[in-house]
């Protein structure tokens, strides 16, 4: 009966060891700083992001609405797609980015993240969308990245975002923009 016991805790505890705790994507691993996207188009733009979630500790790894918006304008700042990024009000386009759809893989020794945002360009003068384009990604996440399970579901979601942000901009950048 207690060897019983004795297994059962050891059980538990390697389960809980090789899941560990849902941590939240961080910002920082979705910004897109290593592209330049041949074009800096003369205009300001504002970001605003939806979709996201947070994350609870048992909660599968999300990605914040604020974390978001802020990974895309820091990715504008480092490409110089924009002339300057404005918070709120006042920019000549406003860029939306609306988390649609992401996979969440319970079990395996690699993750692969399937992702579908929604993006929208709006020039702000004239209210007409000058983009809109569902845009889809996908990141693998191994065990030899990380061990922990929680850690890949997160390297494979910061993975499929950043990725999902380098085509959004990629897609703008090729954008006659007046």
């Amino acid at each position: 009966m207690i060897n019983s016991y004795r297994h059962l805790i050891l059980v538990w505890a390697a389960t809980a060891w090789l899941a560990g705790c849902a941590s939240p994507a961080s910002k920082q691993e979705l910004i897109v700083d290593d592209a330049s996207f041949g074009t800096q188009h003369p205009h300001s733009v504002s970001v605003i992001a939806g979709g996201g979630g947070e994350t609870g500790a048992m909660d599968y790894t999300n990605i914040s609405n604020e974390d978001l918006a802020g990974a895309i304008e820091e990715s504008i700042i480092n490409s110089g797609l924009f002339s300057s990024v404005v918070k709120g009000d006042g920019a000549d386009y406003k860029l939306s980015a609306y988390l649609v759809s992401m996979s969440k893989p319970v079990f395996g020794f690699s993750f692969t993240i399937h992702m579908e945002m929604s993006w929208s360009l709006v020039n702000t003068a004239t209210g007409d969308a000058v983009m809109r384009e569902s845009i889809k990604s996908t990141h693998t996440a191994t065990a030899g990245e990380a061990f922990a399970a929680a850690t890949r579901i997160r390297l494979a979601v910061e993975g499929a975002a950043k990725e999902n942000i380098r085509q959004g901009l990629q897609k703008i950048a090729e954008l006659p923009l007046e």
